[in-house]
């Protein structure tokens, strides 16, 4: 225990700042995810075989390959199009790989809204995108909340490989502070404790959400 305290107490700089930099990575990731997901759920259930077989394409292939995997072929495939800082590369490799889960979440909840509520609003007068935009997508994202929350911590994790690409993050402080001290299993275990402690925040944050929307929409809060 001592040899723990040790090493927290002696990277607490580094790891803070790491932290900073695993929450930047994730915010970022996730959020250029939210687009490409958005973007190819509607592709799914636009009806046009040829958006549909792009998206299930770029989900099939995601879905099916290890992330490390498509990290470094993503990343290397960036950079050799446009020369980009390790972050930003590192960010838009794993942007594309939470995309194609986030893609299935919008796809299956933007499905589960009856399709009498869309008659009824293109009855109204409304536009295809003007009552998706007004009526469908806020219902989806309401019982899109709990998966999407899973998968913002699966990609708060996941952002732990971008270390292998020099990214200073919580892991990549991790593997330079063991490096050093020669104690691999005292500093993961310190590292282990960052992302406890930022999944326990995230968790309390989405929970929170979730609650705020089923009241404001006369759920059941629980």
């Amino acid at each position: 225990m001592t040899a723990i305290y040790e090493i927290f107490m002696e990277n607490a700089a580094a790891f803070m700042q790491a932290t900073t930099v695993t929450l930047k990575l994730t915010f970022v990731s996730l959020l250029l995810a939210m687009l490409i997901g958005l973007v190819f759920a509607f592709f799914k259930i636009s009806g046009n075989r040829v958006l549909y077989g792009i998206a299930q394409l770029y989900i099939t292939v995601i879905r099916g390959t290890p992330l490390i995997v498509q990290l470094m072929f993503l990343y290397f495939g960036i950079i050799k199009i446009v020369v980009l800082p390790a972050f930003w590369a590192g960010s838009l490799a794993l942007a594309i790989h939470a995309g194609a889960y986030i893609a299935e979440i919008f796809r299956g909840t933007i499905q589960s809204i009856d399709r009498g509520q869309m008659e009824a609003a293109r009855s109204l007068g409304m536009s295809y995108p003007l009552a998706m935009r007004r009526i469908i997508l806020p219902q989806a994202f309401k019982r899109a909340i709990p998966p999407l929350g899973n998968q913002f911590i699966i990609g708060l994790k996941d952002s732990s490989l971008v270390a292998y690409l020099g990214v200073a993050e919580i892991y990549g402080t991790a593997l330079y502070a063991q490096a050093e001290n020669f104690q691999p299993f005292e500093t993961y275990l310190v590292a282990g404790f960052y992302y406890l402690v930022l999944v326990i925040i995230f968790t309390f944050l989405v929970n929170k959400l979730e609650l705020k929307l089923n009241v404001e929409n006369g759920g059941d809060a629980k």
